[in-house]
């Protein structure tokens, strides 16, 4: 992993560029990256849906909003390649400390929750220094790219860091997070002794795993159901670990979502329909049932009416066309005197002189005239011949 930093501020001040420290990076588990391998695109159509919960203070007070939004999308790459994806849109803005506050997350992400690109910003309003982050991740061919912005009042510092792409297998960022709890909330479980990778607040690798809380009963005005309680914990090497916790309903809607050591939390203000798993039924069968008919008085006078409907008709397109009548009794007379073993081909023969596309022959022909319906290959006999005799030699 390379990084380079730069700094530009109004007022003189030495810059030391940041440098990771030279320990072994951490990498996920096997636990991590199976559970992640375990992904089906048939679970994950069933969490593509928007929700919004309120910001609130201990006291109750209203401070803001978050919205998440995950639903399917494209993402052309540099290259102007379109493929399938995630696209999860996450944002908040409220007060904390009656100071204007907010963030926002635009993620572009795989079915195994690989990133292709993701964009987020987070700001504070101080009345001194007001600090506002950005941070980019885009993968580059071989290599994911992260561009990081710290402004703080009129400094700013822009870091550049790239990860080996082979090096952060099982890494979640900000919006694989959002999808991988409504996953775990479908499946009401966490994955036992998972550990991933994750970004801390400086942008550095570290680890990050999932703990359920349990189940616990919720209740959204006059409603209730019950909520699955997960704990992450992002684990810094620099800071302290930094856990929130998630109230998830058995579809994965947010219920409730808690930041430990925050004031306030956000939460849901109305109950959401609540998903479940569609069944497919399988079709039908239907027996065959026996359709006496014969005794059945009206179909077996129906069958006698098509009967007899059925013989005037036929019996109305002979007189009309006594060509046909002519036809066929000579083909019937050939066939009795000749009685070919190949009917069809005989039938072939006979009546294929009276198709337009037949040739004029000859009207005196051979007995074992040419057919075009009999093989041309013609049939070899064998003669045994005696050996000469001495005299003769």
């Amino acid at each position: 992993m390379s990084s380079k930093l730069q700094s530009t501020d109004s007022k003189t001040k030495d810059q030391q560029p940041s440098h990771q420290e030279s320990l072994s990076p951490p990498k996920a588990n096997a636990e991590a990256i199976d559970f992640l391998e375990s992904l089906q695109l048939k679970e994950i159509q069933l969490l593509l849906f928007s929700e919004t919960l309120a910001m609130v203070s201990d006291t109750g007070e209203p401070l803001g909003e978050l919205t998440i939004d995950v639903q399917k999308g494209s993402y052309s790459d540099k290259l102007g390649i379109f493929s399938e994806c995630l696209l999860v849109h996450a944002y908040s803005r409220g007060f904390l400390n009656k100071l204007l506050c907010g963030n926002s997350v635009l993620g572009y992400i795989s079915g195994k929750m690989e990133i292709m690109e993701q964009k987020s910003q987070e700001y504070i309003k101080f009345l001194v220094l007001p600090m506002e982050r950005k941070t980019n991740l885009v993968r580059q061919e071989d290599q994911l790219a992260m561009t990081r912005v710290v402004k703080e009042g009129e400094e700013v510092k822009t870091e550049v860091t790239f990860f080996p792409w082979n090096s952060i297998a099982g890494f979640i960022s900000e919006a694989a997070n959002l999808v991988i709890l409504r996953v775990m909330a479908w499946r009401q479980m966490v994955p036992s002794n998972a550990r991933f990778l994750a970004l801390d607040t400086e942008g550095k690798l570290c680890y990050s795993t999932y703990q359920a809380l349990g189940f616990q009963t919720f209740q959204v005005g006059r409603q209730q159901a019950k909520v699955f309680i997960v704990e992450q914990t992002v684990h810094s090497e620099e800071n302290i670990p930094m856990s929130c916790q998630f109230y998830l309903f058995s579809d994965g809607h947010l219920a409730k979502r808690v930041q430990v050591g925050s004031p306030g939390c956000c939460i849901v203000t109305k109950m959401p329909i609540l998903r479940e798993e569609d069944e497919i039924e399988p079709p039908p069968v239907f027996e065959a049932k026996p359709l006496p008919w014969e005794e059945d008085l009206e179909l077996y006078s129906k069958f006698l009416d098509r009967k007899e409907e059925l013989r005037l008709s036929h019996a109305s397109y002979m007189r009309h066309h006594p060509q046909a009548q002519a036809l066929i009794s000579d083909f019937l007379l050939f066939l009795l005197l000749r009685q070919p073993a190949d009917v069809v081909t005989f039938a072939a023969e006979h009546f294929g002189p009276f198709s337009v596309h037949s040739q004029p022959t000859s009207a005196l022909r051979s007995s074992n005239r040419p057919s075009p319906f009999r093989s041309l290959v013609p049939k070899l006999s064998f003669r045994k011949e005696s050996p000469p005799s001495p005299d003769e030699a």
